[in-house]
């Protein structure tokens, strides 16, 4: 059971480590022109936005596979699986992004204007700052979606937990070993958001 396990888990965490990465980079900005853009940059990414967060992700790794050829070389495995987590997570991310800003005090925001600073300046120094525990707390929530996405990508061959869930317990009826899958998704779900938790309580200024 632990050798079948153990490499289980490290390519999950390898999966969602990367697509978590990739995540960030690319919801990041995005969060921040849905919010802070130009309005025809924002309704355009919006509609965008939507459409990506519509579709159910076992939808959107099949629909995916030609990108996933394109970047990885191959549609299955543990590094093709990453690019449909990241296309997947980084409409749900730009929308926590977006929200979290939104949730900054607007007077600080009118302070910095009145100080001359640029958009910019605002939404680098006193925005994300401001929202950062507003922002782990998104995060968590992402990485606590890319774990349940990954499992999902086993059902493609995208390795990990997921697959070994579905070629042992399910096609091969071994109960345990769908049982122990399902133990250590909980455990690291449980542990990414109680550090997360515990991350955004200490950066919270108002605490």
């Amino acid at each position: 059971m632990v050798d079948l396990l153990l490499p289980a888990t490290g390519e999950t965490l390898r999966m969602v480590g990367l697509a978590t990465l990739f995540t960030v980079l690319g919801g990041l900005p995005l969060g921040v022109l849905l919010g802070h853009g130009p309005v025809g940059v924002r309704h355009l990414l919006g509609l965008i936005v939507n459409i990506g967060r519509s579709l159910p992700f076992i939808i959107l790794m099949i629909a995916v596979i030609p990108v996933t050829r394109a970047i990885a070389g191959t549609s299955i495995g543990t590094d093709a699986a990453v690019v449909p987590l990241t296309i997947g997570a980084i409409p749900f991310f730009a929308r926590l992004v977006e929200s979290a800003l939104a949730e900054v005090d607007p007077g600080l925001s009118e302070a910095g204007h009145a100080f001359g600073a640029s958009r910019t300046q605002i939404i680098a120094r006193i925005l994300l700052p401001e929202a950062l525990p507003a922002l782990i707390r998104g995060l968590t929530l992402t990485v606590v979606a890319l774990i349940g996405y990954s499992a999902m990508a086993g059902v493609i061959g995208g390795g990990g937990l997921g697959y070994l869930a579905i070629r042992y317990g399910y096609q091969r009826f071994e109960t345990d070993v769908m049982l122990a899958t399902v133990a250590v998704l909980i455990g690291l779900v449980q542990l990414i958001q109680l550090a997360g938790d515990r991350l955004a309580r200490r950066l919270d200024r108002r605490r």
